[in-house]
């Protein structure tokens, strides 16, 4: 039997597109002939699925998950993307966005969970290019995150639900810090609602992308100039609205969406009080929200399609 060289498997992959567990078996069924092996692989659906890659998969299910252990807490968040809503109501894709977030508690990136071994023995990337062929629709798992603690919690919440730890919104809070854990999962929780329903840029104003800074500021001067406003006062008016945008878009200094009396630092700071807690700080969030950044193309008009069909011909 020829021997089956990590070059060869990653030859056949490049060609087929098909995942490395699969184009290894194939090379093994066909004694290492590359061609036999496409052939191989088309005989088992395979390798259709490197035909709809290039389709565009902004539906899908965002999933979260999280787990004590030795060290604190972990939590993590990955969206799963599918072509229509239809396949995100799968019992196999909805387990699949399951099992694919469990494993990112263990992953630091989404490039390490696509390498993640399952316990079918599988990489995560290869059983979405197995799911691909048979669903017969182009998947992605296109973004992952972790957030962890040594001490306190990692809360969640998941906006549209479709069953636990699945919706079209994921969010991960984490708390840091002493203090009864209900509690500080509750005040999690709803912080993480806060953060699904207001979408912040930032943890705090030094997080803030300047980048995303700079272009609020051209955007107010040139709306100024236009506005007729003195030359000599742009620039402090600007800066004023600057702070304000700040206010808007930084976690901890928006106005709390159960109570805008209060902002989210202050939220933090009045329950660390009740609990006791010195060291009670809100360390870090994720917030996924399915599709977000993904350009969607319209298809064509199936009635109208259709209604020219059937249109008598000229």
């Amino acid at each position: 039997m020829a021997e089956i060289t990590a070059a060869l498997v990653m030859e056949l992959r490049a060609k087929s597109g098909v995942g490395m567990m699969d184009c290894k078996k194939a090379l093994q069924e066909t004694d290492g002939d590359i061609n036999a092996a496409i052939d191989w692989l088309r005989a088992k659906g395979l390798s259709k699925a490197a035909k709809k890659a290039d389709r565009v998969a902004a539906e899908g299910l965002v999933a979260v998950a999280s787990r004590e252990d030795g060290k604190g807490e972990i939590g993590a968040a990955i969206e799963f993307n599918s072509e229509t809503d239809f396949v995100a109501r799968n019992d196999l894709f909805q387990n699949a966005a399951k099992s694919f977030a469990e494993k990112g508690l263990e992953h630091h990136s989404v490039e390490a969970l696509h390498g993640a071994e399952l316990e079918n023995g599988k990489t995560v990337q290869d059983e979405v290019t197995q799911m691909i062929a048979t669903i017969g629709e182009n998947m992605q798992l296109r973004r992952a995150a972790r957030l962890s603690v040594s001490e306190g919690v990692v809360a969640s919440y998941v906006h549209n639900a479709v069953s636990p730890g699945l919706g079209r919104i994921g969010v991960l809070v984490a708390l840091e810090g002493e203090g009864d854990k209900t509690a500080l999962r509750e005040l999690g929780r709803k912080i993480a609602m806060h953060v699904a329903a207001t979408a912040p840029l930032s943890l705090n104003t030094d997080d803030l992308d300047p980048a995303a800074v700079e272009k609020e500021r051209q955007v107010l001067t040139e709306k100024a100039k236009e506005e007729g406003k003195p030359e000599n006062m742009i620039a402090k008016i600007v800066e004023g609205q600057i702070n304000k945008f700040q206010k808007d878009v930084v976690l901890t200094k928006q106005p709390f969406v159960m109570n805008p009396d209060v902002t989210i630092e202050q939220l933090v700071k009045d329950s660390a009080k009740e609990l006791g807690s010195s060291n009670l700080h809100l360390a870090g969030f994720v917030r996924l929200a399915l599709g977000e950044g993904v350009e969607k193309v319209e298809g064509p008009d199936f009635a109208a399609e259709v209604a020219s069909m059937m249109a008598p011909q000229a």
